[in-house]
């Protein structure tokens, strides 16, 4: 059984070196170069195009919601966000939900914030959340990702063949997903 109580009032969710912060406006200056950076923005899957007061509104009514949880990743050492985690597409008669993280940008990557972040949420979902599935996709030609939902226990469940189309290039879209009865290395 869900308890969307938990998405209503989400927790904070803290590890070793990251704290996910339920979202709110006070993130907005932290994430504002995941929307104003092209690169940045790239990096997400998304090319649209945001304007400050856009990103304000939805930080703004990002709290309270039934049907998903966003949390700002905070590193702990000095308070600096360092992207987004959210749980998202709600579907209480099947128990699952859909994950997606982004993380600011290169200056980031490689520190393990996103794998903290990813079993921090993982944990919460399929543990006092009360799912029973978990998942993500993720664009074929980021390897890091990718082996960092391997690693902490997502499995390939298939391949979107050109379901992805950025830079005049098409790229396949993997579909993983990880259950509550499985391994949680």
């Amino acid at each position: 059984m869900i308890d969307v109580n938990l998405l209503t009032a989400q927790p904070t969710l803290c590890g070793d070196r990251v704290r996910l912060e339920p979202m709110g406006v006070q993130h907005l200056d932290g994430l504002w170069p995941m929307f104003a950076d092209e690169d940045v923005r790239a990096g997400t899957g998304t090319m649209h195009h945001f304007a400050r007061e856009q990103i304000r509104a939805g930080l703004a009514k990002a709290r309270g919601r039934e049907d998903r949880a966003d949390w700002a990743i905070v590193r702990l050492e000095d308070g600096v966000v360092l992207g987004e985690v959210v749980l998202m597409d709600l579907d209480e008669d099947n128990g699952s939900m859909t994950f997606r993280i982004a993380l600011l940008g290169p200056e980031v990557f490689g520190h393990g914030y996103g794998t903290e972040t990813t079993r921090l949420v993982r944990d919460f979902a399929l543990g006092p959340l009360g799912l029973h599935r978990l998942a993500l996709e993720v664009n074929a030609f980021n390897a890091a990702a990718i082996a960092v939902y391997t690693k902490v226990g997502f499995v390939l469940e298939g391949v979107r063949r050109d379901a992805a189309h950025r830079d005049g290039e098409w790229y396949d879209v993997h579909d993983m997903a990880m259950l509550v009865t499985d391994p949680r290395p």
